[in-house]
C-alpha cells in the first residue's frame, strides 16, 4: 500500500507564510486542497495518506528553514513512498496562468511524478500545463528520501486561476489524485 505524504505548503503566519493574491492566501488554499486530497486517498484502501498540517492554524517550525526541515523529517520518518508539496504560484503579471511542477532532477521517479501530476491536474482543471522542471536547490526535493514533487497548482495572482482554486478545490485534489494513480500505474 503506497504511503503518500502531502505537504500543504507554507504556514498560516510568518515565518514561512505563502503568497497572497485576489483576496486569497496560499497557505489556506494548500491546506484545504491537501485535506481533500488526503481524504480521497485515505478512502481508497490501496493508499495511506498523511498531511504536514493537521489544522489550518498549525505552525511548523520557528523559521523558514525549520519549517521545511519539519516537513521533510516527518515524511522521511513515516517512510512515505512519495512526497507532494502543494503550492500556488505568483507573478507580477496577472495574466500568468497554469500548472507546473518541480522535481530534484530530470530522469528520476520524482520527475515522472511531477509530469504525471501536472498532466492530470491540467486535464481536470483546464488550466494550461506549463510542464515539469528540475529544481535541485529546493530543500523539500533535495532532502526527502523518496520521489518528491513540488506542485504549483495555479497562479494565485491570476483572477481565473485563483477563483478556480477557491471555488473548486475538489477539482485540484482530483487532478492530483489522478496523477498519483497514473504514477503508480493504477
Amino acid at each position: 500500500m503506497p504511503k503518500v505524504y502531502i505537504d500543504q505548503g507554507h504556514n498560516p503566519v510568518n515565518p514561512n507564510a505563502g503568497a497572497e493574491g485576489n483576496g486569497l492566501r496560499e497557505q489556506d488554499l494548500t491546506y484545504r486542497i491537501g485535506r481533500i486530497l488526503a481524504d480521497i486517498l485515505n478512502n481508497n484502501p490501496q493508499f495511506e495518506a498523511r498531511t504536514s498540517r493537521n489544522s489550518p492554524t498549525e505552525q511548523l517550525g520557528t523559521s523558514n528553514s525549520s519549517s521545511l526541515a519539519a516537513r521533510v523529517r516527518d515524511a522521511n520518518a513515516w517512510g512515505a513512498d512519495i512526497f507532494l508539496s502543494l503550492h500556488t504560484n505568483a507573478y507580477q503579471n496577472p495574466a500568468a496562468s497554469g500548472v507546473e511542477a518541480f522535481a530534484f532532477r530530470e530522469g528520476t521517479n520524482g520527475f515522472r511524478l511531477a509530469e504525471d501530476v501536472t498532466d492530470q491536474l491540467s486535464l481536470i482543471t483546464g488550466l494550461p500545463n506549463r510542464g515539469a522542471f528540475a529544481r535541485p536547490g529546493l530543500y523539500v526535493l533535495r532532502r526527502t528520501n523518496m520521489p518528491a514533487a513540488l506542485i504549483e497548482m495555479g497562479y494565485i495572482t491570476n483572477p481565473g486561476d485563483a477563483a478556480l482554486m477557491r471555488d473548486e478545490p475538489d477539482l485540484f485534489a482530483l487532478g492530483i489524485y489522478n496523477g498519483i494513480l497514473e504514477y503508480f500505474g493504477m
